[in-house]
């Protein structure tokens, strides 16, 4: 039996302090143990491998340029006096002839040439332009045409020969494409693709051969 007034027991405060401090040293260490955050070393790792593999920016190549192709032909080789006389006697060449369709500027800006022949009495101009093209602009042509007109098979054998007709604001055009040659045929008196029939043959046969 104890005694009654025998004294309790005590820890002393130096032995409660150094098990604290213990313990504290325990958790810092196992905080800062490189083995236990194996993510956090890792991950600059995985960043610059994203950066490495990044696509490079795509490179656009310019359009290839092309060289414009001269065409110089008397306009009486383009068409014969015959041939315009026999399309209508009252037509002859037009004095101080410039062109003033659209089309028939564009084969001129195309290196080509441009010549008119009008009627003597309405005073109605026939304009026909020939230009050849290098093969990237003859396509463009081709394509613009077929997009604009209608197609007229009987102007020749496609793919030799491509024929194209549209009447617009009074004004008809015929336009034909063969061997890299352009060739528009453009006036009021052309109502449809017949109109045109024996211009385009004329012209075909007299530059394209």
């Amino acid at each position: 039996m104890p005694r009654p007034n025998a004294p309790l027991l005590r820890l002393r405060p130096v032995a409660l302090a150094a098990a604290g401090a213990t313990a504290l040293a325990l958790v810092l260490s196992a905080c800062t143990d490189p083995a236990a955050s194996p993510a956090e070393t890792s991950a600059p790792a995985a960043s610059g491998s994203a950066a490495a593999t990044a696509p490079a920016e795509p490179t656009i190549e310019p359009e290839p340029t092309e060289e414009p192709i001269p065409f110089e032909v008397a306009c009486e080789e383009i068409l014969t006096p015959d041939q315009v006389y026999a399309f209508n006697p009252n037509y002859g060449t037009a004095p101080d002839y410039t062109p003033s369709a659209a089309t028939i500027a564009d084969v001129v800006d195309a290196s080509g040439t441009a010549c008119g022949w009008s009627n003597q009495t309405s005073g109605e101009v026939i304009e026909v332009g020939v230009a050849t093209l290098p093969e990237h602009a003859y396509e463009l042509q081709v394509g613009d045409a077929a997009l604009r007109s209608n197609p007229v098979p009987t102007y020749g054998t496609p793919p030799e020969v491509e024929g194209f007709f549209r009447q617009s604001g009074g004004v008809g055009q015929a336009q034909v494409f063969a061997d890299g040659y352009w060739i528009v045929v453009e006036s009021p008196v052309l109502f449809e693709p017949g109109d045109a029939q024996g211009l385009v043959a004329d012209v075909i046969a007299n530059v394209v051969g």
